[in-house]
């Protein structure tokens, strides 16, 4: 779980002063280079085409004008819908705004793959009238002519990874240039397995060019050639488009018990699907050297280059050998698929004999730092020691340390299973077990430790997310766990502080289930989570707030001097009109002139009230469908004097000139039997010639006016009278004096 952390102050904006001291066309190729495109605008829309936002795995969404510190809370934010789809979304959704559907207009669309080998196509924004269905759905199964899912059964590792069948499972990547949306399947047809690269129309889902074409491939190491295998193999990062290559990365099926079961990345041309390159991290017929990374895809940088982890198996890159077990490779694409540059910490031995993949986590490559090191990469696997890498020169293997690279910090924290993030000088870790660790950087060196951090821990992590209006209003979004235990977080990026969590208010947000490692996207306002039977929406709630007339006090049965006005608000649409807010007091017994009234074209509703005829303080609701509930709160108070009578002290008996045992009290009414406080009521025994405490007294809140009266020195039955102003008939107390 997630805990309020101590509040430190993170360190400048340094990258942000650098880069305005640059020149325009310095600053957008340095922006370009690395994915990420700061946007002040606050009208800016955001686009998801790729996994975390950009190649750079940065999970920065740094256009969110929305969504701040202020209003992510349980009162004002939370799930506001959710779409059914056929299976578990394992790779994290995508989005484009503005998309033109045939027929069916222009949307803001989020698109969707799951494990029973579908995609969606859903309307950004609503579930409700036409987008209740989505914008388009293809399957890629066919059961009549045996082609279906992998059920796990056939797939193995189930316990593993908790999986019930294989089918779209990377997260699928976006080509906004030509329209097209790119996803790997997986089948089983009658018996055999296959992979699928399909190229699909963003706004019909129609495959193109000639697509799909089926994932095969080769090697030759040693003179032996060694062939893909569907079967053993899982494409669990997600897809990677750079320079006009769309990279598909495989692992094993997620557990030690699957031959053949290695690494591979296919590299096709993303123009006409055929293929450019192959190459594994494991050239043998074994198990091993797999490319998981928590599902995030390879990171890749404005050249082409392309950098991931590996997990566990054999390694011997320092002597020549093929096989990369528990190392950071760059490879690039010239005329074959090769490695340009690795990195092997000293200890790989120790990390494939105890399970301890390095390649549990992916690669963060890092905006350009000041120092010796301008091009860095953060690389965390189980271990949970953080490796800072020169991408220029990864450092191959040293045995007797890990000094040929930047920054080594050893076991800092937990496993990590994804990327850590980056922003405005700060690196987000979270590691199973640990803490929310904030650490800072300058001139490419990390601080030894955390500068702050939660005071609890991840018990299961997943992916970070930030966004940010800029350098301002930060976010960190981060998933806990898996299943029905899965939970989604916020904090104020400044100071690990909770913002939110979706159990905070579980029966209305509850994510109703997620796959292990689910990472959430930010896009123009909302938030959008893979679950495993739905996507589910979150954001800010549409408002009903009061505009005028709370507050007020007036006599019962009166008309209140101000109307009482709400005004119907979306956030993502400014005011709404045509809606029909219902008034209601909850039977207090006042009226309105209209207890239903619809908006205006401002949103405002409006209506008067009469107080009800007893005297109270009167709540008044004004409720609309998918708003919350406004309040109003009025005072109805007692009208004027209209009765007097005798509360207590009636009909007592004392000696002469003696103090009656009780105090004499009148009680005052209005026309309504309200109690009037506040009015004077005079005593009077008619001459009799017994004394009173005084003469006069002021009834209290409850319309009780007392007074004490002593016994005249002559013996009989006497009358007390209390009058006030305004009512004719007193009240009589009759009163009999004793001789002594």
């Amino acid at each position: 779980m997630f805990a309020v952390p101590s509040g430190k102050t993170p360190p400048g904006a340094v990258f942000a002063r650098i880069l305005s001291r640059l020149p325009v066309f310095l600053v957008v190729s340095l922006l370009l280079s690395i994915g990420i495109f700061l946007v002040s605008s606050s009208s800016a829309q955001v686009s998801v085409t790729t996994q975390r936002y950009d190649n750079s795995r940065s999970g920065l969404d740094l256009s969110e004008s929305l969504l701040n510190p202020t209003n992510v809370n349980s009162t004002t934010f939370g799930r506001l819908f959710s779409q059914p789809v056929d299976g578990a979304i394992v790779g994290h959704p995508l989005f484009l705004p503005g998309i033109s559907i045939p027929g069916l207009g222009t949307h803001n669309v989020v698109y969707a793959a799951t494990m029973h080998d579908s995609v969606y196509a859903f309307d950004a924004a609503s579930n409700s009238g036409s987008n209740a269905q989505p914008l388009w759905h293809v399957s890629f199964t066919n059961a009549g002519a045996g082609v279906t899912s992998v059920p796990i059964a056939d797939q193995a590792c189930g316990k593993v990874t908790a999986f019930t069948e294989i089918g779209v499972l990377p997260a699928m990547v976006i080509d906004s240039a030509t329209g097209t949306l790119y996803a790997v399947a997986k089948t089983e047809e009658s018996g055999s397995f296959v992979h699928r690269l399909h190229a699909l129309d963003i706004t019909t889902g129609q495959e193109k060019f000639g697509g799909p074409v089926q994932i095969k491939g080769s090697v030759v190491s040693g003179g032996v050639t060694f062939a893909f295998k569907d079967r053993y193999q899982m494409a669990r990062p997600g897809l990677v488009l750079v320079k006009g290559v769309v990279y598909v990365t495989f692992g094993g099926e997620g557990c030690k018990f699957s031959p053949n079961a290695v690494g591979w990345v296919m590299a096709y041309n993303a123009s006409n699907l055929q293929q450019l390159g192959v190459f594994t991290t494991n050239p043998r017929d074994g198990y091993g050297v797999g490319i998981w990374q928590g599902g995030v895809g390879p990171a890749a940088d404005s050249a082409g280059n392309l950098y991931f982890a590996t997990g566990d198996g054999p390694y011997d890159a320092d002597t020549g050998g093929p096989h990369y077990g528990d190392s950071v490779l760059k490879l690039n694409l010239g005329t074959t698929l090769g490695v340009a540059s690795y990195f092997t910490p000293n200890n790989e031995r120790y990390l494939t004999k105890n399970d301890l993949d390095l390649g549990s986590g992916g690669v963060l490559m890092l905006p350009d730092q000041a120092g010796s090191h301008p091009h860095e990469m953060i690389a965390i696997g189980k271990e949970g020691s953080i490796n800072v890498i020169d991408r220029d020169n990864l450092g191959g293997f040293n045995p007797g340390g890990n000094s040929q690279i930047p920054q080594f910090l050893a076991f800092v924290t937990g496993e990590v299973a994804g990327v850590p993030l980056y922003w405005n000088n700060l690196l987000f870790v979270g590691g199973q077990g640990f803490p929310v660790q904030a650490y800072a950087l300058t001139n490419g060196q990390m601080s030894v430790t955390p500068i702050y951090e939660s005071t609890l821990s991840y018990s299961n992590p997943n992916g970070l997310i930030l966004s940010a209006n800029g350098n301002s209003n930060a976010v960190l979004w981060a998933m806990d766990g898996q299943g029905s235990a899965t939970k989604m977080f916020a904090f104020d990026a400044l100071n690990l502080n909770k913002l939110y969590s979706t159990i905070d208010n579980a029966t209305r947000d509850s994510v109703g289930g997620a796959p292990h490692f689910v990472t959430p996207i930010v896009a123009n306002g909302r938030v959008y989570v893979g679950g495993t039977s739905k996507l589910a929406v979150y954001g800010l709630f549409r408002v009903l707030p009061v505009a005028s007339g709370s507050g007020q006090t007036g006599t019962v049965n009166t008309t209140l001097p101000t109307m009482l006005k709400v005004q119907a608000t979306d956030p993502y649409g400014g005011n709404v009109s045509g809606l029909s807010v219902t008034f209601s007091d909850a039977g207090a017994g006042g009226s309105f002139s209209s207890s239903v009234v619809k908006t205006d074209v401002s949103g405002f509703a409006s209506t008067s009230y009469t107080l009800p005829k007893t005297a109270s303080t009167v709540t008044i609701t004004a409720s609309l469908p998918g708003f919350n509930q406004a309040t109003f709160s009025e005072v109805a108070n007692a009208g004027a004097p209209a009765l007097i009578k005798t509360h207590g002290g009636f009909n007592q008996t004392a000696p002469i000139n003696t103090p009656l045992p009780a105090s004499i009290s009148a009680a005052v009414k209005d026309a309504f039997n309200n109690a009037v406080p506040g009015v004077v009521v005079t005593f009077s025994d008619g001459g009799a010639g017994g004394a009173f405490s005084s003469t006069t007294a002021t009834t209290n809140s409850s319309g009780w006016a007392d007074v004490n009266y002593t016994t005249p020195g002559v013996p009989g039955v006497i009358y007390v009278t209390a009058t006030v102003s305004g009512v004719a008939t007193g009240a009589k107390f009759k009163e009999t004096v004793m001789a002594q």
